[in-house]
């Protein structure tokens, strides 16, 4: 199979999608990899390793797309690239179509096969291409909270870990997924008083059980929320339903209770976000003014510490594009029922039922279409 990696060009992303390693394997399998030039510059990999690594350097995007059966990308393909997608053609990358209704209809009329990152699920329902990510980003939340927490960034002036004599801050985690949990790791570490809400009551068990002392595990529900916001210097906002809008949990009244300088972050953002007020915002200008509290909602976060994103994605996306190169499409899907869970878009179908409640839109079983 052709195989293409593109660069990305959604502002401020510096990740790629796949590292000469993974062109590597990728050749070693049989399959012609094409890379378009500067793809890897932003994440530290030179064009010359990619040509030493097997590929062939490709000056344009609409070259790519005009050649390459399979394209990935690490973030949704934008509305310049809408008419180079090919009917047939697969898409593999991070689609977020429930909070994308004109990307959606975009590969709706071009007949592709879009095959999305988030979605690809095992049978403990665990997301292994959305995990990494997630790890970055829950990590991320912590660390950028604790900047914009700081008074020349319009935060309150505290310090997550307090000093002897001085309270620690109070760090609220709506979501005790992989995001939630690697942010209550690293707030843990810093010293804070966590608090991470979750629905699952064997979510809590567990959290409760490897958490350290400073972590408090409670049941999510909107008057905790509410109470908790009021206490609290830093939210993360840590929700997920696979494929779907996220929820929107924190209300604007709720925001107008938290203390002024009090940081929001929203990890959700690419999934519409669980802050009413989110908005998507860039990694120029990351944060805006709520009600006198600062919200932080970009949604390439992760492109920011781009070289560890990108190593940590290419180990978990090569195993399923090889699979997919492999085998094809199909054949993948029918064989490995965790790349059927990432069918989204089949030849003009919805094939994954989150995005078309998302738009009140015809869903089709993807067994029906393999």
């Amino acid at each position: 199979m052709i195989v293409g990696i593109l660069k990305e060009i959604k502002l401020e992303e510096n990740r790629v999608c796949m590292t000469p390693a993974g062109v590597e394997v990728m050749n070693m399998n049989g399959h012609t990899v094409l890379v378009e030039k500067k793809a890897g510059i932003g994440s530290g990999f030179a064009d010359e390793t990619y040509l030493a690594a097997g590929a062939e350097l490709i000056d344009t995007p609409k070259e790519i797309y005009d050649r390459a059966e399979m394209v990935m990308h690490v973030k949704e393909p934008l509305a310049s690239e809408y008419d180079m997608i090919r009917k047939g053609q697969i898409v593999f990358t991070y689609l977020h179509l429930a909070a994308a209704e004109d990307l959606t209809h975009a590969m709706l009329k071009s007949g592709c096969i879009g095959i999305a990152y988030e979605t690809i699920q095992k049978a403990d329902r665990s997301l292994p291409l959305l995990t990494p990510m997630s790890e970055v980003a829950g990590r991320m939340a912590i660390q950028e909270g604790a900047k914009y927490l700081e008074m020349h960034h319009g935060g309150q002036g505290v310090l997550l870990g307090g000093v002897p004599g001085v309270d620690p801050a109070t760090v609220v985690i709506i979501g005790g997924g992989v995001v939630g949990t690697n942010a209550a790791k690293m707030a843990c570490g810093f010293g804070a008083k966590v608090y991470i809400l979750d629905m699952n009551l064997d979510r809590l068990r567990y959290l409760s059980d490897v958490m350290p002392a400073n972590c408090f595990t409670l049941m999510s529900t909107p008057a905790t929320i509410r109470k908790l916001l009021r206490e609290a210097d830093l939210v993360v906002g840590a929700v997920l339903i696979p494929g779907a809008k996220a929820p929107r949990l924190v209300t604007n009244d709720m925001i107008r209770e938290m203390k002024k300088g009090s940081v929001l972050v929203d990890v959700a953002i690419d999934q519409g976000g669980c802050f009413e007020c989110s908005r998507p915002t860039k990694h120029s200008e990351p944060t805006f003014n709520q009600d006198g509290v600062v919200v932080y909602c970009v949604a390439n976060m992760r492109g920011a510490v781009a070289k560890t994103s990108t190593m940590a994605l290419t180990n978990a996306t090569l195993p399923y594009a090889v699979q997919i190169a492999n085998k094809g499409w199909k054949e993948a899907s029918r064989q490995n029922v965790e790349i059927k869970y990432g069918l989204n878009i089949v030849n003009g179908n919805i094939t994954f039922k989150g995005v078309a409640d998302a738009f009140g839109m015809e869903y089709v079983d993807a067994d029906i279409l393999l």
